[in-house]
């Protein structure tokens, strides 16, 4: 008997982040990640309290938002957080239903449901807590034929770049504090109706020195992956530690972005400046015994050094990147899915190493 799914989720409607300078962070992922121009909001449309612009790849879509004054809720956000993830925004066909399913099942109220309208026709949009200050909205667009949200106009500048590849967003990682993890996935288990697809302890993600544990969450479509990151004891500090002392609480840790040609996308990230993390030659020694036939060329691979892993399905690529932000915290994740529904648990070992590296360069380990 298929499970009723009382909160169906078509995809991931946007992104967005609150940043010190919104104009300067578009121009960034204009330039080195290849998003598009879409959409603007600021003092030409009449906002007098904040900024922002909106970037499109495949069906990725990413708002940038900075304050105008010393005292609103962005700046607030931005001098305690950094930049980092305020809202994901989640495509459903009823925003007031999706509301009401899930605080009744314990969800906090951020938004009650409320239409915003022009003359492209309303948006309806709700929304919930999670943890730290990231929120959650449900959007329902099916009423509306606009740019992208009332109250912006069409941003088309003279410069735009070549896009990269990226098709959509493959899933997005929470850290949360010690003993956080289990609450927050029986809060989307319990509240918004995910199920745990798969989960990972200290000996699955394991150094000499840090260690972590996560399970992963996910809709009944599988469009929505929340993996939720928590540190574990180790001889020196995790990565999560690092991320929750930086940011001040848990967040938004990276966002996963597909493509179906992981060698043209980070051929082209590097080519315009965006740096990874560092994986030493000796991880390909062994990796064609343990994932076996690829299509891939693998000295290709390893001159990206991009990283490989296989489960029951199929096998994976994937690479991170260092950070991308002044405080080590928000990072993305590149990856191309050849039939693996996991998460590369095989990579572990040779990503963590990395990261430490990183740390110990930052002094953070």
């Amino acid at each position: 008997m298929i499970k009723q799914d009382f909160l169906p989720i078509n995809g991931t409607d946007y992104v967005e982040f609150y940043v010190g300078n919104a104009k300067q962070a578009a121009h960034y992922y204009q330039s080195a990640f290849g998003f598009q121009p879409l959409a603007y909001r600021g003092l030409e449309t009449g906002d007098k309290e904040k900024t922002s612009y909106v970037l499109r790849q495949g069906k990725v879509t990413f708002v940038f938002s900075s304050s105008l004054v010393p005292d609103s809720e962005i700046a607030q956000h931005c001098n305690l957080h950094g930049d980092g993830v305020k809202y994901i925004a989640l495509w459903v066909d009823d925003a007031t239903k999706s509301f009401n399913e899930t605080t009744k099942r314990g969800g906090k109220v951020y938004l009650e449901p409320k239409a915003y309208k022009d003359n492209s026709g309303e948006v309806v949009i709700s929304g919930i807590h999670t943890y730290g200050e990231t929120i959650h909205l449900f959007v329902e667009r099916k009423n509306y034929n606009g740019i992208f949200l009332p109250g912006f106009i069409p941003w088309n500048p003279v410069y735009k770049s070549e896009e990269v590849g990226f098709k959509f967003v493959d899933h997005m990682v929470g850290n949360v504090g010690w003993g956080e993890m289990n609450t927050w996935a029986k809060f989307y288990q319990d509240v918004m109706g995910f199920e745990q697809l798969i989960s990972f302890d200290d000996k699955d993600i394991s150094t000499e020195y840090s260690a972590l544990m996560s399970k992963v969450m996910a809709n009944n479509n599988m469009r929505i992956k929340f993996p939720i990151n928590e540190p574990a004891k180790g001889k020196k500090k995790s990565q999560i530690e690092e991320y929750i002392d930086f940011y001040k609480g848990p967040g938004v840790q990276h966002v996963a972005l597909a493509t179906d040609n992981i060698i043209h996308t980070v051929g082209e990230l590097r080519r315009r400046g965006v740096e990874f993390l560092y994986v030493p030659d000796t991880y390909y020694d062994s990796v064609g015994q343990r994932v076996g036939i690829i299509d891939e060329n693998l000295d290709l691979l390893k001159k990206l050094n991009i990283l490989i892993d296989r489960d029951e399905e199929g096998y994976l690529l994937q690479i991170f990147t260092k950070p991308v932000e002044d405080r080590p915290t928000v990072f993305y994740e590149i990856i191309q899915r050849k039939g693996a529904l996991s998460f590369g648990k095989g990579n572990f070992k040779a990503l963590f190493e990395s990261i430490e590296r990183e740390q110990e360069r930052r002094g953070t380990l």
